[in-house]
């Protein structure tokens, strides 16, 4: 003769076997959930569009979501110093060296460069056209002088304000000195308003040829670029993981395979092959500086962005020897 079980007793049976389930399916969802990888990014990367494609393949991949902050590239250091990156995108080798230098960054990689221009309108009212660096920049503050030209500078600490105030030291002049003069205009702001601010005062800035591609392509500006190539424009972008010893509660495993994903030949073929209404707006660097090629682009790379003939001196390089080869 079967047992027969008591009602209450089934009743207990019947809720820890769904508790449990429940608890199983818990346990379950939350390995199967994406992890989040914080990237501080100056804004001529994100406004491109390079970054949604990278993201789009990236993610694909891996169980990470790719959650960016696009600033300029002081903010996305400082960002990356209060703890709320995990990796910074940037092109300033001079705040990039004080951000390894403070141990905050570690793992270095160069990853792409491009270039950076002058643009402004096509009357050209300085007459810079064609001219170098320095010979457009003691143009532009002549006619600035005179009342007939206006410089729309970004001010915002970023990469691009950074090397603008290099060139202004290059030909002469102070940035310092000039901001405080009525033709010299700071936005502020990113690339993109930078640029649609100086299409409206027709006026001269220096702007990454791939956000100036990107809104002149859409219609957006009339800006044309009078001032391009050459040693001095040279544009570098790299990325860099937050170093876990200075800042314990980051994510460095997965920036990790992300600067691996980055200076993959997958990453560099992203990059290679992004292009925004027929213009390719980037090229990758990891190949060009591992080979080590003797050319002139190589070697104005090695000259503006390595430190002590380095990409990242190995002082601050954090396990995964197989990123450097020098």
């Amino acid at each position: 003769m079967r047992r027969i079980l008591p009602i209450w007793l089934i009743t207990i049976m019947l809720a820890v076997i769904i508790s449990a389930a429940g608890t199983s399916y818990y346990i379950s969802s939350i390995s199967r959930e994406k992890r989040t990888l914080v990237i501080s990014t100056t804004t001529s990367l994100y406004d491109t569009g390079l970054l949604e494609a990278i993201e789009k393949r990236f993610e694909e991949k891996y169980p990470i979501d790719l959650y960016f902050i696009s600033v300029g590239t002081g903010l996305a250091i400082q960002h990356a110093m209060r703890g709320d990156a995990d990796v910074i995108l940037v092109h300033a080798p001079s705040k990039e060296l004080k951000f390894l230098e403070a141990g905050y960054g570690v793992n270095r990689k160069i990853i792409a460069y491009n270039f950076f221009v002058i643009v402004g309108p096509e009357s050209d009212p300085a007459g810079i056209r064609g001219l170098s660096v320095e010979e457009a920049l003691k143009k532009i503050v002549d006619a600035g002088r005179r009342g007939v030209a206006v410089w729309i500078s970004r001010g915002d600490e970023s990469g691009t304000h950074t090397k603008e105030k290099i060139l202004w030291s290059y030909a002469g002049f102070s940035w310092s000195s000039l901001k405080d003069e009525p033709w010299f205009l700071e936005t502020g702001s990113g690339m993109g308003k930078t640029l649609l601010v100086a299409n409206e005062r027709e006026g001269y800035t220096l702007s990454d040829i791939g956000t100036y591609l990107k809104y002149y392509g859409a219609g957006l500006i009339k800006l044309k670029v009078l001032v391009e190539q050459g040693k001095e424009l040279l544009n570098v972008y790299s990325v860099i993981a937050v170093n876990p010893d200075k800042v314990p509660k980051v994510n460095f495993r997965d920036a990790m395979i992300f600067i691996k994903f980055l200076t993959s030949d997958e990453g560099q073929k992203i990059i290679e092959n992004f292009k925004v209404y027929g213009y390719s707006l980037f090229y990758p660097a990891v190949k060009l500086l591992r080979e080590n090629v003797n050319s002139e682009v190589v070697q104005w790379i090695k000259e503006y962005a390595y430190f002590n003939g380095t990409e990242c001196p190995v002082k601050y390089r954090r396990e995964y020897p197989e990123l450097y080869k020098d």
